[in-house]
């Protein structure tokens, strides 16, 4: 597998990748200049299907659910090839100011890192083959997916795959901030939105009387005095509370908003049983409760001898970096959960995700590219 790995190196030859990482970072600062707050990711899709198109890919198409597909044939484009993707949604409100700065190695800038970076990534993936002379065996399918953060729920990754798992035998995904972790393993997700409903009142003239708030807030105190299994790793955050009508009022509404997550499904699932337990315990005539599910994100992993993890680790490896193995919440959860190899890799280093002042560092964007170039040939190999 390493012999593999340094051979495509070397054929490579990479005297075209500054001129390549110049252009992605000048990509990634496009992308991000257009806000994409999940579920209203239009006009980044438009954009980066523009992108596809003038690099030539075949195939280019935007789903309902705005992922924008590509792909670049290979020379046996009837083997399952493999799916390359990074997603283009964003944490932050539209209205956001999306200005940028530089300092230095540093770029400033909301979402740069998570994920900019990550769909130029694909951008400088596809722009590769127009450089060097290097056609992969299999089909690659470059596609930039929707809702993946927060309440999206992977719901753009779940339609994708969907649509290519016939087409398909391993998943590459793109997290701009993750160069040098390969994730193999995602995590279980239960996202629940529980609310207290009470008839509310006068502060002085009602007092007494049961709270939605108070009520909420006691419900609260429960969950958190559970105590989660250490292993496989369990959390809980309890991320917003909402509710009330002022400060002299007895609130007739509250909710909060209920984040559950565990390296195990089958530990997730007796978990919430608890929390539910505890909601059903604490409704009273005067007092009643209700649960949404508004996320289910799937668990699944593959082992750190599988091929593809290998070769990943393989790669960096190559490039004299420190492969270090992780398990988390992306893209990636979909394939997993279905049985089809995935790994998570990064295209640089930074800091800040999900704060208006996320950067990015420029210097590791050349070996993040090398690293997806290599991973990407090494995998669409008709005799991996």
């Amino acid at each position: 597998m390493k012999t593999q790995i340094e051979q495509l190196d070397r054929r490579l030859g990479w005297q075209w990748l500054p001129e390549l990482t110049s252009w992605t970072i000048e990509q990634a600062l496009a992308i991000q200049q257009i806000p994409a707050p999940t579920f209203h990711e239009a006009q980044r899709a438009a954009y980066v299907a523009s992108q596809f198109s003038a690099l030539n890919l075949a195939e280019v198409s935007i789903d309902e659910r705005y992922n924008v597909y590509g792909l670049l044939r290979g020379q046996h484009p009837d083997a399952p090839g493999i799916l390359v993707l990074a997603h283009t949604d964003t944490v932050f409100p539209a209205d956001t100011d999306l200005a940028t700065r530089v300092d230095g190695g540093l770029i400033y800038g909301p979402g740069l890192g998570d994920n900019s970076i990550g769909v130029a990534g694909l951008l400088g993936l596809a722009r590769a083959w127009t450089m060097g002379d290097s056609v992969p065996e299999r089909n690659i399918w470059l596609v930039a997916t929707s809702r993946e953060e927060g309440l999206g729920d992977l719901g753009g990754i779940k339609v994708v795959f969907e649509r290519l798992k016939s087409h398909i035998q391993q998943v590459i995904n793109v997290e701009g901030l993750a160069f040098g972790h390969v994730y193999h393993a995602g995590i279980a997700v239960r996202r629940l939105h529980i609310s207290a409903a009470a008839e509310g009142g006068h502060s002085w003239l009602h007092f007494g009387r049961p709270s939605a708030i108070h009520g909420l807030i006691d419900l609260g105190a429960r969950i958190n005095a559970l105590q989660p299994p250490q292993s496989p790793r369990t959390t809980y955050n309890i991320g917003i509370i909402e509710g009330g009508n002022g400060i002299n009022v007895i609130a007739s509404h509250a909710s909060f908003w209920l984040d559950l997550r565990s390296e195990d499904s089958a530990v997730l699932a007796p978990f919430e049983v608890q929390v539910r337990d505890l909601v059903n315990a604490s409704s009273t005539p005067d007092l009643s409760f209700s649960i949404e599910v508004v996320g289910d994100r799937p668990a699944g992993s593959i082992s750190p001898d599988h091929p593809l993890v290998q070769n990943a680790l393989a790669v960096l490896a190559q490039l004299n970096v420190a492969g270090r193995l992780e398990t988390g919440s992306t893209d990636g959860n979909v394939p997993l959960a279905a049985g089809c190899p995935a790994v998570t890799i990064g295209i640089t280093r930074g800091g800040n995700a999900h704060r208006v002042d996320e950067y990015i560092e420029t210097e590791p964007v050349a070996l993040g590219l090398r690293q997806l170039i290599l991973l990407a040939l090494a995998s669409a190999e008709k005799s991996f």
